[in-house]
């Protein structure tokens, strides 16, 4: 009996210790989810009401404005045009018949595909983007259910193809595709802004409950050292060059030589921006034929300037004087005699002129354009040193333009550079190089030796007027001593003086300047590049010009065409420089 007591009591024991250690647990329990409720109500609960907010709230992006393209005279090239964006609702929609009349009529849609988007289930459909302001306000005023008109921004370009090449476009997103649009994407864009709106479980707007409106912040506007007025003359030769001598494209650079700006930028034909996938008449007919139409688009959007090479011709005796006057392989009182053609190894190399120069000095023989001159002078410096002067001046690198795809020079290996190679590379034929590229060498030779880099881009501000940043480029110095430069600057002079330059003369300025004549390729074709480098004072240079006319009809002498559109270039806008006070 006493041993069943005893047992009696154990368990009890037992149980009893069961029934306080469950007790102590769940008191535990209880306090720590307490302490963790009070915690996440507390604590918390800023965060958790923005959950919450959020599985009832609907969100509607606002397009931010992008900011400004600005000319130095500033005057706005890339703008935005108010647009509106018109969406539906299918939860909201109350009378979806009379929403498809309305909606198919003022958006000049077909019913059917109107309708087929108001009667889809889905939380936002989009039926309209860049809608004219004044159809959305219509849209908007008739206050009908489901139906949303959000305003937008849709880039617009006031002067529709003046440079369009250079200034680029955006899709539809409002992100830039090319150009200055898409180098300066990162300041030009805005911070997207938002309207959001309570909503019930079913994803139906509350009445009563208004919206919340985050706003959506700018772009910087970009200021660029284009200037209107000089790219506005600049266009108008460049047109009228390519439409008497009906040639292939003209293009035409003006940029200072002291720290790289571009003043202007041709590429003739050019595209309207405001409508940069309809085909311009040069590419119309191969569009309709054409089975890859973005071919056609990319190469209708090309900037000839900077994305094609070419053989520079005789523009290139500016390198081939600058490096045989520097080596002191040559000097301007230098004798020479030109018989119309010279050897080189088994290679007989004519003169322009078959007749021959006959005695010249360096400097005639410069403003003669006298091919075996210039061979004589190559040769002088040899392969080895040529290709490295031609290294030192830049011409195997890319100028870094503050715009895409520019094309690096297509020149010969050093170890294949024979003197015959060597020969034509003197007088510019058997490599090839951008036109910037030319431009850029060619400033830093004239400009006392101080290589700049091309550029359009100069500060970038914000929508309250501040400075976000001010954008500077690298520059070399001592690329040729100012000894050379003061030579080359002199012979220039008189290449456009007396010598086959003389079409670029502007009566009252003093002008310097090179012409070029180069045969395209295959030889013998019979299609030629004119083109005349040009740069102002002469003495103390401060703006240079490019003209390139590729594949003229009939005369294609650059002296004789290219020449005379740099002179009206020139007497028009150096004055007009004069009077800003340009340096």
């Amino acid at each position: 009996m006493s041993v069943k007591n005893s047992a009696g009591r154990r368990n009890m024991t037992i149980q009893k210790r069961k029934t306080f250690i469950v007790c102590v647990l769940s008191i535990t329990a209880l306090i720590v989810l307490g302490a963790r409720l009070g915690y996440l109500m507390i604590m918390c609960s800023e965060h958790y009401t923005e959950l919450a907010q959020m599985l009832h709230e609907r969100e509607r992006d606002i397009k931010a404005a992008r900011g400004r393209i600005i000319d130095s005279t500033g005057t706005v090239l890339a703008d935005n045009k108010t647009v509106c964006t018109i969406s539906v609702i299918h939860n909201q929609i109350k009378e979806p018949e009379k929403v498809i009349d309305v909606l198919s009529k003022e958006l000049d849609l077909t019913e059917e595909y109107v309708r087929k988007r108001v009667e889809k289930y889905s939380a936002r459909e989009r039926i309209k983007s860049n809608v004219d302001k004044a159809t959305g306000d219509r849209i908007r005023n008739l206050d009908l259910a489901g139906v949303k008109v959000d305003e937008d921004y849709k880039r617009y370009y006031p002067y529709d193809e003046l440079a369009s090449k250079v200034l680029g476009f955006t899709g539809a997103d409002n992100q830039g595709i090319i150009g200055l649009e898409v180098s300066y994407e990162k300041y030009l864009t805005g911070r997207m802004g938002q309207i959001l709106t309570l909503t019930d479980a079913r994803g139906v707007e509350l009445e009563g409950m208004g919206e919340r409106r985050k706003e959506p912040q700018a772009g910087s506007d970009l200021y660029v050292s284009l200037d209107i007025n000089i790219q506005k003359y600049a266009t108008q030769l460049a047109k009228q060059a390519y439409k008497t001598k009906q040639a292939a494209g003209v293009s035409i650079i003006v940029m200072n030589v002291n720290n790289g700006e571009i003043l202007a930028m041709v590429d003739v034909p050019e595209f309207n921006l405001n409508e940069p996938y309809t085909f311009i008449d040069e590419f119309s007919a191969q569009a309709a034929t054409s089975a890859n139409t973005q071919d056609l688009l990319n190469q209708m959007w090309r900037n000839g300037c900077i994305n094609d090479t070419y053989e520079p011709g005789s523009t290139f005796k500016i390198i081939t004087a600058s490096a045989g006057l520097e080596e002191g392989v040559v000097t301007l009182e230098d004798q020479f005699s030109c018989s119309g053609s010279i050897l080189v190894d088994d290679r007989t190399i004519h003169c322009h002129k078959r007749a021959g120069h006959g005695a010249e000095s360096f400097v005639q023989a410069t403003m003669n354009s006298c091919n075996p001159v210039f061979i004589t002078v190559g040769l002088r410096l040899g392969p080895e040193k040529y290709y490295k002067y031609f290294t030192d001046f830049g011409l195997r690198q890319k100028t870094g333009i503050d715009l895409s795809g520019e094309a690096g020079t297509i020149v010969h290996k050093p170890e294949n550079i024979g003197n015959v190679e060597l020969a034509t590379m003197s007088f510019g034929q058997s490599f090839q190089i951008t036109p910037i590229r030319l431009m850029t060498t060619v400033a830093a030779l004239i400009n006392g030796g101080k290589m700049i880099t091309p550029h359009f881009g100069v500060k970038a501000v914000s929508e309250d007027e501040s400075v976000v940043e001010r954008f500077e480029y690298p520059v070399s110095e001592g690329v040729v001593s100012e000894e050379t430069s003061e030579k080359l600057r002199y012979i220039l002079e008189q290449v456009v003086e007396n010598g086959g330059g003389k079409n670029g003369y502007v009566e009252g300025f003093r002008v310097g300047g090179k012409t070029a004549t180069s045969q395209t390729l295959p030889r013998g074709s019979g299609r030629y590049i004119a083109s005349f480098l040009g740069f102002a004072p002469a003495d103390e240079p401060k703006v240079m010009a490019l003209a390139i006319i590729d594949t003229p009809q009939g005369v294609y002498y650059g002296g004789q065409i290219a020449a005379p559109v740099v002179r009206q270039l020139f007497e028009n806008i150096l004055p007009y420089l004069e009077e800003k006070g340009y340096n």
